[in-house]
């Protein structure tokens, strides 16, 4: 019997047909390549677009002051004779810094052009018969008012105006002079005025005058009748004691009861409303050399002294252990050694420019404690200096010659030290974290600390966290590891569906009802926290106990079932027997008895709000991923360790955890960053209140829900509008760092847990 050889058929692989395949699926391979690298990329350049928009919103707030001579058509305006005669005793301008006003210890009033010193408009003030100019008092520069005291111990009341008008379409501005307290000078003493100081309300004006030897305080009511309409005043005068030290300026607060004395190197605090009449409570060095200047600061609050060494102090009253007002210098601003010549202050701002002998110009802000300019603008020394209204402009006078500079310094305000140390603000006993971007005067002082909005960032993903984490993860650890595929089935798309529920939704309800409901149940919520794991070991050791025909007539795997109708009786039943143990063991209130016995306030919207809501809203996320990541591992492994005599659990915490770790961890990360960027939740279960306090039971502000809310509110381009845009980039920096260490770590685990 012979076999013969038949040859295997062949195949022919270079068909037309299947060279057109392969050249198909080379295709669908380089567009699939391409079409991943492109999305990669363009998320990456998404990010860095990102980063670097933020950033050049950020980085104007950093930028130094510049001063130049002012330009017009592209040219410097040279310095031109200071119009009118006599010596300057008050030098302004009004809002566009076109119109400045001078006013002489002559009388005169002059109105005259910034850019060449023509004269607009003059006018005179009436001298009373044989007596001369003895002293000027800037009353408010924001109000344009000042004094003018007389030798016989008159004193004069003046503000400049400006009155807009467009006739032909073009914008004119038309200077006045009113008398808000009439143009008869007003007696307050005897003694020519070389001292003045007032201030007043819109009825009530306390004028104080005289010279080193004595003072004399002159109060004036001012009513209008509502039948006639005419203006009728009354006048009370009084002679205060003597100070003990040689006056050379007075500064009288808008409160009208503090006065200040300066004397050579001293300052005298006067209590104008002590209970036995005006007196003396402080007695101050103010200074180690000699005063130069003293001026108020924008609000009225705080004084500035300038002395011959170079310094400036900010020195404002601070009630003390004792409750007494103590005047206190705050804080000190240094550039040089040179004596201060002058000082002008910032109408809009707690700013103030000061000017040295050796003409060396200098910009501080006082709550950034910056010193944003430093500047030689004129040889020798300078006369007097004046901040236009918008502090964008700015007069030099020096040896009759007047100068106006152009100022760019758009956000003196911000400081490394104002962003993120502590501030010592107006008003305030000690330095503190604030943030209160506005309020409704003129006269606030911004407080842009960002570290109450970093720490309530930091609180609320703290407590979010503390309570999504364990759930999510033994939560995913039972699904993955010993659930039986039929419910895993059901009950992990379940959980998954949970994350697309809106966070809007989650803060709408935790603010309108979970809130009050954890406030009315406060003790129920903690007896229920308490409970519900005891019910739940207790019921698990129980149906350990129930014979096997019983157990076994539920189905294998769904025995974990029966836990749902567990948690819900042991949360029933423990919100019914709270009032009896509130009433127990904290008297019927337990939120009155933390405050009394603990001293723990309670803020509805809280902490603790914010982490039930903010948990549930995370542990989607953490359960996914971390369940995908044990569901992943190879089953051969936990195989091998059970067919070596290792339990489960030893199974699942040396073997499955393990590999499983970088998952996980990823899974923490995401979630951490998922409550870190939380918007709506936190704005609308919170106070919202930028404070600094650990505590469960109070509320906190995020850097994302403070974006949020004053964004829209914000002057584009100005200091808190950027300031918003920086606390979105410390976001941004905060979770692009936490995640690049997330996946350092990762990787870490990975290698060393990949040779499983």
């Amino acid at each position: 019997m012979s076999i013969e050889n038949t040859s295997a058929p062949q195949i022919d692989f270079n068909t037309p047909a299947q060279l057109r395949m392969r050249k198909f699926r080379a295709l669908k391979d380089r567009m699939a390549s391409g079409s991943i690298a492109v999305g990669g990329i363009s998320v990456i350049v998404a990010i860095l677009l990102i980063f670097f928009y933020l950033l050049y919103e950020v980085m104007p707030l950093f930028q130094s002051a510049k001063v130049q001579p002012w330009q017009q058509n592209e040219q410097a305006i040279e310095s031109y004779p200071i119009p009118g005669s006599g010596n300057t005793l008050y030098l302004s301008m009004e809002e566009q810094a076109e119109i400045g006003v001078r006013v002489t210890d002559q009388g005169e009033v002059l109105f005259f052009n910034t850019l060449n010193g023509s004269i607009i408009k003059s006018e005179t003030i009436d001298i009373p018969a044989n007596s001369s100019i003895t002293g000027l008092s800037t009353i408010s520069d924001p109000l344009r008012q000042f004094a003018i005291g007389f030798s016989n111990g008159d004193a004069l009341v003046i503000q400049h105006n400006y009155a807009s008008s467009y006739p032909d379409g073009e914008r004119v501005i038309t200077p006045s002079l009113i008398y808000p307290l009439g143009k008869a000078p007003i007696q307050i003493g005897n003694r020519p005025l070389k001292l003045l100081g007032i201030s007043h309300t819109e009825e009530n004006w306390n004028l104080i005058g005289g010279d080193e030897t004595g003072l004399t305080q002159t109060k004036i009511s001012v009513e209008e009748n509502m039948m006639t309409g005419e203006i009728e005043t009354t006048t009370e005068s009084e002679a205060l004691p003597q100070f003990n030290l040689k006056a050379q300026k007075l500064l009288l607060f808008p409160d009208r009861r503090w006065l200040l004395v300066a004397g050579k190197s001293t300052l005298a605090v006067v209590d104008l409303k002590a209970e036995d009449g005006p007196q003396t409570t402080q007695v101050i060095e103010a200074s180690k050399g000699n005063i130069t200047n003293f001026q108020m600061l924008l609000g009225g609050n705080a004084v500035l002294i300038a002395d011959d060494l170079g310094k400036v102090s900010q020195w404002f009253l601070i009630r003390d252990e004792d409750t007494d007002w103590k005047f206190t210098k705050v804080r000190e601003f240094s550039g040089g050694n040179a004596a201060i010549v002058d000082l002008t202050i910032e109408h809009r701002r707690k700013g103030f420019a000061s000017i040295d002998e050796l003409g060396t110009l200098r910009l501080f802000n006082t709550t950034a404690e910056r010193n944003a300019l430093t500047a030689t603008v004129v040889e020798g020394t300078a006369d007097s200096i004046s901040y236009a209204p918008r502090s964008n402009a700015m007069f030099i006078e020096k040896d009759g010659q007047l100068s106006l500079l152009e100022i760019h310094n758009e956000h003196p305000d911000v400081s490394w030290s104002a962003l993120w140390d502590k501030v010592w603000y107006e008003g305030y006993e000690e330095p503190e974290y604030i943030w209160q971007s506005s309020a409704a005067n003129n006269d606030f002082e911004p407080k842009y600390s960002l570290m109450p909005l970093a720490f309530g960032t930091l609180k609320a993903a703290f407590y979010a966290m503390l309570l999504g984490t364990p759930l999510a993860i033994c939560g995913a650890i039972y699904t993955a590891y010993f659930m039986i595929p039929a419910m895993r089935r059901k009950v992990k798309p379940f959980i998954e569906l949970m994350e697309a529920l809106p966070t809007v939704i989650l803060g709408f309800l935790a603010g309108l009802w979970l809130a009050p409901f954890m406030e009315n149940q406060l003790a129920g919520i903690f007896v229920t926290l308490l409970f519900v794991p005891i019910a739940i070991v207790a019921f698990g050791f129980a149906w350990a106990q129930v014979p096997n025909k019983y157990r076994f007539m539920i189905p294998e795997g769904w025995d974990a079932a029966l836990l749902l109708p567990v948690v819900i009786l042991a949360t029933l039943f423990s919100l019914s027997v709270s009032d009896g143990i509130e009433g127990i063991l904290f008297g019927g209130d337990m939120r009155l008895w933390m405050s009394n016995e603990l001293d723990i306030s309670y803020d509805q919207r809280n902490a603790l709000v914010v982490g039930i809501a903010m948990g549930f809203a995370v542990i989607p996320t953490i359960f996914s991923i971390t369940e995908d990541a044990i569901f992943a591992v190879p089953k051969h492994l936990s195989y091998g360790s059970l067919a070596l005599g290792a339990t489960p659990w030893q199974t699942l915490t040396r073997v499955v955890l393990p590999t499983a770790s970088p998952g996980i961890f990823s899974a923490l990360m995401i979630g951490m960053g998922r409550a870190v960027g939380e918007t709506m939740i936190v704005l609308m279960a919170t106070g919202n209140t930028p404070i600094m306090d650990m505590n469960i039971f109070e509320g906190m502000r995020t850097l994302a829900a403070n974006i949020a809310v004053e964004v829209p509110e914000s002057e584009v381009g100005s200091t808190h509008y950027r300031i918003l845009f920086l606390a979105a980039f410390v976001l941004f920096m905060f979770t692009f760092v936490v995640n690049t260490l997330a996946e350092l770590v990762r990787q870490h685990l990975r290698k060393k847990y990949g040779s499983l």
